[in-house]
């Protein structure tokens, strides 16, 4: 009995596992790449450099926003093209032209290139003479004589700005003379008088500051005459045209021409009462031709 029982003991259970599949499988080991692999590059990189990864995306990220991809801006490299292309397109410089001009003083078409390239420099008084020139040999060019107009137009303005700026100049040097008194009473011929009470320095800069305030002034009515001029004859080979009579009107007003303004502002009228400019060429008419008593 006591051999049975030990026999009994020592057969397994039927639900008993195996003590190999109950233990707890040990840590597999990694498994070291094979030496071919660990020469190739990005592997290399892979498994010794990993940060290098993040600093190309970083520099691969930055160079997308500089170079604006994909946000519809072209970036560095529309500037660079814009700057390729501004050079290749700039045309002869304006020594080149001003030589064509003096080999060949009646050739139209150099003028007219000329003529623009001191346009783009804002050259002006060279561009109206060059302007000026093309146009006494292509009179009959309502596009040239338009770009006449407007540049003496534009020279008539800043000489006007200028003008203003010198008169101003002029009442700083010697601000006591807007509170001279009149220059018929005895203190005002004192005062008026090169040995009187005017302060020697303030009263030289005042005078030069007022001598260049008239100089300026006979300029902006050179300019604005010239401009009537040009304008007059924009208007004779356009005399249907409107806004060619209201540009006369406008010019001949600037350079105090009251009697070719008023006709040419009535001849606006004619042409096109009903335009939108109609009410302000009316009330400019009022201003011009007071109604009689």
């Amino acid at each position: 009995m006591a051999r049975g029982t030990q026999h009994r003991k020592r057969r397994p259970r039927a639900n008993a596992r195996p003590a190999a599949a109950v233990a707890a499988p040990a840590k597999a080991h990694r498994q070291k790449p094979p030496q071919w692999q660990e020469q190739l590059f990005f592997s290399r990189l892979r498994n010794h450099a990993k940060w290098i990864y993040v600093f190309l995306a970083i520099c691969f990220a930055a160079t997308f926003a500089l170079l604006g991809v994909g946000s519809g801006s072209s970036g560095i490299s529309s500037a660079l093209q814009n700057f390729f292309n501004s050079n290749s397109s700039s045309g002869p410089s304006i020594s080149n032209l001003e030589h064509k001009v003096n080999q060949h003083p009646q050739n139209a078409a150099d003028w007219r290139d000329l003529a623009t390239a001191y346009e783009q420099k804002h050259r002006t008084a060279d561009a109206i003479t060059a302007l000026a020139r093309y146009t006494a040999l292509r009179p009959k060019d309502a596009g040239a004589l338009q770009e006449l107009a407007a540049q003496y137009s534009s020279q008539a303005s800043d000489l006007a700005t200028q003008a203003q700026n010198a008169q101003a100049a002029a009442q700083v040097a010697d601000p006591s003379s807007a509170f001279a008194p009149p220059s018929s009473s005895p203190l005002g011929q004192v005062f008026n008088s090169p040995t009187g009470l005017q302060s020697p320095i303030s009263q030289a800069l005042s005078s030069n500051a007022s001598t260049s305030a008239t100089s300026l002034i006979q300029q902006y009515s050179q300019a604005a005459s010239s401009a009537e001029g040009v304008y007059k004859k924009i208007a004779a080979l356009t005399p249907n045209d409107a806004s060619a009579q209201v540009q006369l009107g406008q010019a001949a007003q600037a350079a105090r021409d009251t009697a070719v303004a008023v006709a040419a502002y009535k001849k606006f009228l004619r042409l096109a009462p009903s335009d939108p400019l109609a009410p302000q060429v009316r009330q400019v008419l009022k201003q011009l031709v007071p109604a009689k008593k």
